[in-house]
């Protein structure tokens, strides 16, 4: 059984940047797909980014060119570097992790979650 921490979130004025960090433990994160969602109040969970097992990173077209997902095989994380950030990025973001199967932008496709972290933006 894989466990997910997330950690990274917080207040920050529009324009800023902020980083998120997924910490696994139980089974090794370089051999499986990962990705990054969020979910505004009242709205459903979205897809965010993902990088697969091999490094392919695939984004939203809300936050392409702005968010950037990366690996630390190491230390067993995963990253989402967020800059430029909008009064819209504001959400709870889960990290995600699929036991098998592809990468994939749909929610339903990932066995273990995290508890989520709190990204607030002010205008």
């Amino acid at each position: 059984q894989v466990q997910l921490v997330e950690s990274g979130g917080g207040l920050v004025q529009a324009g800023g940047s902020l980083r998120l960090a997924c910490a696994a433990s139980g089974r090794s994160a370089s051999a499986y797909a990962m990705a990054w969602f969020r979910q505004a109040p009242g709205k459903e969970r979205d897809f965010v980014a993902f990088s697969s097992s091999r490094g392919t990173a695939l984004y939203a077209n809300s936050v392409k060119g702005r968010f950037t997902v990366s690996r630390d095989n190491a230390m067993n994380t995963v990253y989402l570097q967020m800059n430029s950030l909008k009064p819209e990025d504001t959400a709870i973001y889960y990290c995600a992790f699929r036991t098998t199967g592809g990468a994939s932008a749909y929610a339903s496709a990932y066995d273990a979650w995290g508890q989520g972290t709190q990204v607030t933006v002010s205008s």
